[in-house]
C-alpha cells in the first residue's frame, strides 16, 4: 500500500508537468567488485547497498576500459568510433544530454572531474549552468608538481580558481556545492552530473582516516599507497550518502532519479575480494575486470525495491534513458547508439540490448602508438576484430579462445551475428 501510494504521488507530479530531477554519479576507477551489493567483501559501502536494496541493480553494465572514452560515450550516447578524438577531450561539435536538459528548462550543473578540454567555456557550451571542477584549465597540480586533487585541492568554481590550502578535502567541497545547488534549485527540475574525483589514485588518506593531515599540500607521487584505497571507497560511499540525505531532507526523493556507476575497472595495483574470489583491478584492460562496472538506479516510490536486472547496459544507453525519463524527444540526426533502459526502471517491457559493440583506443587514434581494440559481446560470449571468440562467463580473463571447429551450433550462430555487427561499423574510421 505504501509503495502504491508513493507511485500515485509520482504520477501526480508528472501529470503536473514536473519531470523528475536527475542525479548522475560516476565514480572514478571503480569496478563492480568493490560494492557490497555486488558481492564485494573488501570494503564498506552501506549507502550504496541501501540504494540497491530500495532500487534496481544492473548486473551487466559495461564501460570503456579507461576514463575519457567512457565519459565521451556517456555524455554523447554515441560510439567512440564516431567521436573519441584524443585523450582528455570532448569534441565541441558533439551533442550532450546536458545541452538537451537545459533546453528543457532544467537547472544543470557538473561537479568533480572534468578532463574534457582545456577551456573554461566548455562546461557552459556543453550545457551546464554551474560547475565546480578539478582539471578544467589547470593540470590539477601545483608549481612543485604535487597532485592537488584531494587534500587542499586546486578547483575551478564557475570560472574562478580555488586554491586556498585551508585544510579542506575536495570531495567535501564538491558535495557541499552540490547540496547547495540542490537546495537552491529545489523548486524547479534539476540535473546534477557528478563525475567523482574519488576513487582515482593517488591513494591517500581521507578525512575519516586515522592519519588524515589537513596541512598536507598534496600527493608527491602519482599512485600514492594502495592501502588507502578501501578508505577512499568508504568515503565515496559516505559522500554519496550526504547527497541522498539532502534529497530526503528537502522532500525530493520521490521525484529524483539517482544513477550510480563507475567509469572503468578498478586500478591495477588493487586486489579486491568477493568472498573467497580475488579480483585484480583491470583498469585499461579490455577484459571484464576493465569494463564491468556497477549500475544502481534509485527512484523512491517508483522503482520496485531490491530489483535485479541481468540486461546488458552500455554507456551510450544513459543518454536516451535520461532523456526518456525527462520527456525529451530524441532526434534521429544525432546518430545515437544507446538503447534506453527506462522501461526497466518502471518494471515494464521495453527494448533490451542483444549485444554491446565497443571500439576502444585510449587516445582516440591521435597517437599512432596507441593500440585499438574492437569487439562485440553479450552476457556470455565476446568476439574481437581478429576472430578471437571467448566464453567470458566461463573464462572472464580471456585465456582460451574457442576454435570454430569446437563450437556448438548455437555458438556458431552467435559468432556469425557478432561478425555482422562488427561489419556494420566498418564504414567508420576505415
Amino acid at each position: 500500500m505504501i509503495f502504491f501510494g508513493l507511485s500515485l504521488l509520482n504520477l501526480k507530479a508528472q501529470k503536473n508537468n514536473q519531470p523528475p530531477n536527475i542525479v548522475l554519479i560516476l565514480a572514478d576507477d571503480l569496478g563492480y567488485e568493490c560494492i557490497n551489493s555486488y558481492g564485494g567483501t573488501s570494503y564498506k559501502t552501506p549507502y550504496l547497498t541501501q540504494l540497491s536494496q530500495t532500487g534496481i541493480q544492473f548486473e551487466n553494465c559495461h564501460s570503456q576500459p579507461i576514463c575519457t572514452p567512457s565519459r565521451v560515450k556517456l555524455m554523447t550516447g554515441r560510439s567512440n568510433k564516431k567521436n573519441h578524438v584524443k585523450f582528455g577531450y570532448l569534441n565541441p561539435k558533439e551533442n550532450t544530454f546536458s545541452q538537451l536538459f537545459r533546453k528543457k528548462g532544467y537547472a544543470t550543473m557538473i561537479a568533480g572531474k572534468w578532463q574534457l578540454g582545456n577551456d573554461d567555456s566548455l562546461p557552459d557550451h556543453f550545457g551546464f549552468d554551474e560547475h565546480i571542477l578539478w582539471q578544467l584549465t589547470t593540470s590539477g597540480r601545483d608549481s612543485l608538481g604535487w597532485d592537488k586533487r584531494y587534500v587542499n585541492p586546486v578547483l575551478e568554481i564557475n570560472g574562478k580558481l580555488y586554491e586556498k590550502n585551508e585544510g579542506k578535502y575536495s570531495t567535501d567541497i564538491v558535495v557541499d556545492y552540490i547540496n547547495d545547488f540542490i537546495k537552491r534549485k529545489k523548486d524547479q527540475p534539476f540535473l546534477v552530473y557528478y563525475p567523482m574525483i574519488l576513487t582515482h589514485c593517488p591513494f591517500d588518506p581521507t578525512p575519516h582516516s586515522k592519519d588524515w593531515d589537513p596541512k598536507d599540500l598534496g600527493s608527491k607521487t602519482y599512485k600514492g599507497n594502495a592501502k588507502y584505497f578501501g578508505e577512499m571507497v568508504s568515503y565515496m560511499d559516505f559522500s554519496i550518502g550526504r547527497i541522498v540525505n539532502q534529497l530526503d531532507e528537502l522532500g525530493l526523493r520521490e521525484n529524483t532519479i539517482i544513477l550510480f556507476t563507475g567509469d572503468n575497472g578498478t586500478d591495477v595495483p588493487v586486489v579486491s575480494m568477493m568472498d573467497n574470489l580475488a579480483v585484480v583491478g583491470g583498469k585499461g584492460n579490455t577484459t571484464d575486470n576493465g569494463t564491468h562496472v556497477p549500475l544502481i538506479v534509485n527512484w523512491k516510490g517508483v522503482i520496485k525495491p531490491n530489483t535485479r536486472s541481468e540486461a546488458l547496459v552500455d554507456f551510450s544507453d544513459f543518454f536516451p534513458t535520461m532523456c526518456e525519463a525527462a520527456g525529451i524527444p530524441l532526434d534521429s540526426s544525432w546518430d545515437l547508439d544507446g538503447v534506453s533502459f527506462y522501461s526497466q526502471l518502471l518494471g515494464k517491457s521495453g527494448p533490451k540490448r542483444k549485444w554491446i559493440h565497443t571500439w576502444y583506443n585510449r587516445d582516440g587514434g591521435s597517437n599512432p602508438m596507441s593500440a585499438t581494440s574492437e569487439w562485440v559481446r553479450n552476457e556470455t560470449y565476446k568476439l574481437y576484430v581478429g576472430n578471437k571468440f571467448y566464453n567470458i562467463k566461463k573464462d572472464p580473463e580471456e585465456k582460451n579462445t574457442i576454435p570454430v571447429k569446437t563450437m556448438t551450433n548455437q555458438e556458431k550462430i552467435i559468432r556469425e551475428e557478432f561478425i555482422g555487427v562488427l561489419n556494420s561499423y566498418n564504414h567508420l574510421r576505415n
